[in-house]
């Protein structure tokens, strides 16, 4: 009896693969494992293996003991070895890696252990699952070749459908709202029909009527708005498609809401856009959810049915739908055109908070994608980005929050230089508690947005204020523009407020306030691209200017890496030898080490993978004398600033870095440096080869109060997250690498996507718009006994207009003094002149000895940027000079 599985189909063609390119590894630890008697084998010498695509869907589970919690969602990997390639099922103890990209598209590993599930409730049907893994370095063959070799461009043609469970379709990776797979029709052609006005009802009508009618005339409708998608599917409950989009639509007599259901939406909801005339046939009429949201019509006197709404049902009945061509679309049937509500950017700052309103700009900033958990606990993510826009009518711009709209194609390619519109957006701010803070704009449920490519036939081609921006964008200079243009990075915004009671609002203190014990948890928990902000309490005890004054044109290339045993294919070409790790806690790392090779390794296998860790650890103490032979050779790939850390003194003797410089800069004798090339990275002890002032417990670039000085070789514990990663820098714009520079910043695919390679240029050496330098805060516990490090970034662009400005940190005198001070370097090397100041100027020192033993509340950014490599900034300080009386630093 033939199967008609997905497994047995890819088992066909991985059989006719390996008679055409030899014989597959993969096709035989399957027949292997599915022959075993235990279902279960670990292969000897397994070889590398490239993942082709990671892929998400609901779990269907029971019940999970009280003590244990299920996964919300399950993951397929498939693999690839150059002959075949093949489905697997990730066990669901292995989630963590996919939900911090240590497992991703592109990643080449070994697989030390796998079983074999079958379907209990269907006939001939199993899978293979992936229970250990290994993941490899570079060494071991590029994953394109793999990936090409094995013909792994999935094949579409017949969509695949989960192996686990009874769910039939993929969710996106990283959200719930976008459209992911080919279940999902991209666009309709529209139905040549005869429209029969004489059978038509109309909105009105229908509203009067429904509660007395079984069956229902016709509609002809436009679309005026459309929503995102709505999932709401959920372990415990078994549905086919649980999707879910509302529509307004419109006739001559109101506007009503329209309802697109379950398996409707992967088939109509991409044709279904604002504008479009459908003919509607066989739909259901019910009550209204009173709950919505409703968008803002552009038309204020259209009338609004807001008691019942339409239902479009895949059965009971089965709706019938067409779509009719705009030219069919006849005058006398009296349709309203749609209406918008643009503003100008001169027009926002006299709007009222939570205004609707659309907006048209040149995008000259778009940051990069983050996410925000929805609750917490749970496994949903909302994903969004910032980005700024301008329109000729202002020096400043719009300030953009773009959560994703269900359009990943328009959301995945914003840049810099693209014609943006967004509509349905909703006014920011809050003068009453913050008269300074800058408004912005956010997406509703309703917005959609359009960038360059996706302008033509829209409605809102015909309105005025679009016509005026397109003739304003006439007379720019795109040279000029260009060169005023950025993308990506760290983007700290919006504003905090000016008292600490403002932030926690109705939040209680208790709740809001972290240990600073508690952050290294709140770190290990975060998901990739997750972004959050913490508040602790703490003493600011040192503060340390780190300098990429020698490496200032590559500066977005400045990284920190952590410890990685291995490289993806799209990690950075950098190798792990050129990166100078920081002191992480041991137990971290082997949570991480039992993680990849599954519980099933023997302490014999742990052992030798810590081994090995302990042996990279020791070949990095010492690369610094390598790094700066590399540095004075000019090699492209020399990070120097990636080693400008410091550890208390008994740290430094139990890992061997006392006979070291940090910064590459090897010492003599007495201390003083024998190379000037990366002088200013220096650790906290003084070893810049400059001499440390007593009386003041500072070098040229770092400062540490007395209390420092006594605690800090007695601390229980202190955390070390002051690093910063290429995706903490934004880079200038550039045309030619466009297509890099959007990967560099948007989450990491679901499916392999070979990188742009024009110019065989890397992230690491595109321009930074910003200053050469950060600075390393530490934070020291209440109780003296913890302390963290955490960077602070004073990213200013100096060509207007300003990505960062200093009024956006004003009332905060030490992060205000620190980010003048950087913007005085700018501009002084921006005029090319030598600055003679010290990085950390008098005026930074006396504003920290002003803090010197007082308690602050310190806001920290944290954001999980994939494997190990976690960004902790330090936003907003706070002051408590007495109880009960918080006021900002």
């Amino acid at each position: 009896m033939q199967d008609p599985t997905p497994e047995r189909a890819e088992e066909t063609q991985g059989a006719a693969a390996a008679e055409d390119g030899g014989a597959s590894w993969l096709q035989r630890v399957f027949e292997e494992v599915r022959g075993s008697s235990q279902l279960s084998v670990a292969p000897a010498e397994p070889p590398a293996v490239t993942v082709v695509a990671v892929e998400r869907y609901l779990a269907r589970a029971a019940p999970p003991p009280p003590s244990a919690a299920a996964p919300q969602y399950w993951y397929d990997v498939t693999l690839a070895d150059g002959a075949r390639r093949q489905r697997c099922h990730l066990a669901p103890r292995l989630n963590g890696l996919v939900q911090r990209a240590r497992l991703r598209a592109g990643t080449r590993l070994r697989v030390t252990r796998c079983s074999y599930r079958y379907d209990e409730k269907r006939l001939n049907r199993g899978f293979l699952c992936l229970e250990a893994l290994e993941r490899e370095g570079p060494g071991d063959g590029p994953a394109t070749a793999t990936a090409t070799a094995a013909g792994t461009a999935p094949d579409r043609t017949c969509p695949l459908q989960p192996l686990r469970g009874e769910s039939r379709h993929y969710l996106p990776l990283w959200n719930n709202e976008d459209p992911y797979g080919d279940v999902w029709v991209p666009d309709r052609l529209p139905a040549q029909v005869d429209v029969d006005v004489s059978k038509l009802t109309n909105l009105g009508h229908l509203e009067m009527t429904w509660r007395s009618s079984v069956h229902f005339h016709p509609l002809l409708v436009r679309i005026l708005h459309k929503s995102r998608l709505r999932y709401y599917g959920k372990p415990e409950k078994a549905m086919d498609m649980p999707y879910q989009a509302y529509f307004e639509v419109a006739d001559g007599s109101g506007m009503m809401s329209m309802v697109l259901w379950s398996s409707l939406c992967p088939k109509w909801y991409n044709s279904m856009k604002v504008g479009t005339v459908l003919l509607l046939e066989k739909y259901t009429v019910k009550d209204s959810y009173p709950f919505k949201t409703q968008p803002t019509p552009g038309d204020s006197q259209m009338k609004r049915f807001s008691t019942i709404e339409i239902s479009l049902n895949v059965r009971n009945p089965p709706s019938e739908i067409s779509i009719i061509p705009e030219e069919m679309v006849k005058p006398e049937w009296g349709l309203p055109e749609v209406k918008y509500r643009f503003i100008t950017r001169s027009e926002l700052d006299d709007l009222p908070h939570n205004y609707s309103c659309d907006v048209v700009g040149l995008v000259t900033f778009v940051g990069r994608a983050e996410r925000a958990r929805k609750r917490d606990h749970c496994e949903d993510f909302w994903l969004y980005r910032w980005a700024h826009a301008i329109d000729g009518t202002s020096d400043q711009p719009f300030i953009l929050e773009l959560f994703a709209t269900s359009q990943p194609d328009v959301f995945e390619h914003i840049h810099p230089m693209t014609y943006l519109v967004c509509t349905q957006m909703r006014v920011v701010r809050d003068l009453s508690e913050n008269p300074s803070s800058t408004i912005y704009l956010t997406t509703s449920n309703e917005s959609q947005i359009f960038i360059t490519g996706w302008h033509k036939d829209q409605p809102y081609n015909k309105d005025t204020k679009v016509k005026n921006f397109i003739q304003w964008t006439k007379s720019l200079s795109e040279a000029d523009q260009v060169k005023k243009t950025v993308i990506g990075g760290y983007y700290p915004f919006p504003q905090l407020p000016d008292s600490f009671s403002d932030y926690c609002k109705s939040n209680k203190v208790e709740s809001v306030l972290k240990a600073i014990g508690e952050t290294g948890k709140a770190i290990e928990d975060l998901h990739y691209r997750e972004h959050k902000r913490v508040a602790v309490q703490g003493i600011i005890s040192a503060i340390r200017y780190i300098s990429c004054s020698n490496t200032a044109e590559e500066f977005s290339g400045v990284e920190l890496a952590q410890k990685d045993t291995s490289q993806s294919l799209d990690s950075s070409p950098v190798s792990q030898e050129d990166c100078v790790d920081k002191v992480k806690n041991t137990n971290l790392q082997n949570e991480e080490v039992k993680s990849f090779l599954g519980p099933h390794c023997s302490s014999g296998e742990q052992h030798q993978h810590q081994a090995l860790l302990s042996e990279e650890s020791s070949v990095r103490r010492k690369i610094p004398r390598r790094l700066n032979r590399d540095a004075e050779q000019g090699s492209p790939s020399v990070l120097p600033v990636s080693s400008c850390l410091y550890f208390t003194r008994s740290a430094r003797r139990k890992f061997g870095l006392d006979e070291y410089q940090h910064g590459g800069v090897v010492q003599d004798k007495n201390g003083q440096a024998v190379s000037d090339s990366l002088q200013s990275c220096t650790d906290q002890e003084g070893m810049s080869g400059r001499p440390e002032t007593e009386e003041t417990g500072r070098t040229c670039d770092s400062w540490q109060s007395d209390l420092w000085a006594q605690v800090k070789d007695k601390l229980m514990n202190y955390l070390h997250h002051s690093q910063i990663f290429p995706e903490s820098i934004p880079s200038k714009f550039d045309y030619v690498h466009k297509d890099l520079l959007i990967q560099q910043y948007n989450l990491h695919a679901a499916v392999y996507q070979p990188k742009e390679t024009t110019g065989n240029k890397n992230i690491h050496q595109f321009k930074s718009p910003g200053g050469f330098g950060y600075y390393e805060v530490t934070v020291l516990g209440v109780n003296h006994d913890v302390a963290i490090d955490v960077a602070f970034l004073p990213l200013l662009c100096l060509e207007g207009p300003h990505l960062f400005q200093l009024a956006d940190i004003q009332n905060d005198t030490l992060l205000s003094c620190v980010s003048c001070i950087s913007a005085h370097q700018q501009k002084a090397t921006s005029n090319k002149r030598l600055h003679n100041m010290f990085p950390l100027s008098d005026e930074i020192v006396k504003t920290a000895k002003d803090l010197d033993g007082k308690h602050v509340v310190c806001i920290l950014d944290i954001c999980h940027l994939g494997d190990d490599r976690v960004e902790v900034f330090l936003s907003k300080i706070y002051k408590m000079e007495e109880p009960g009386v918080l006021d900002p630093v």
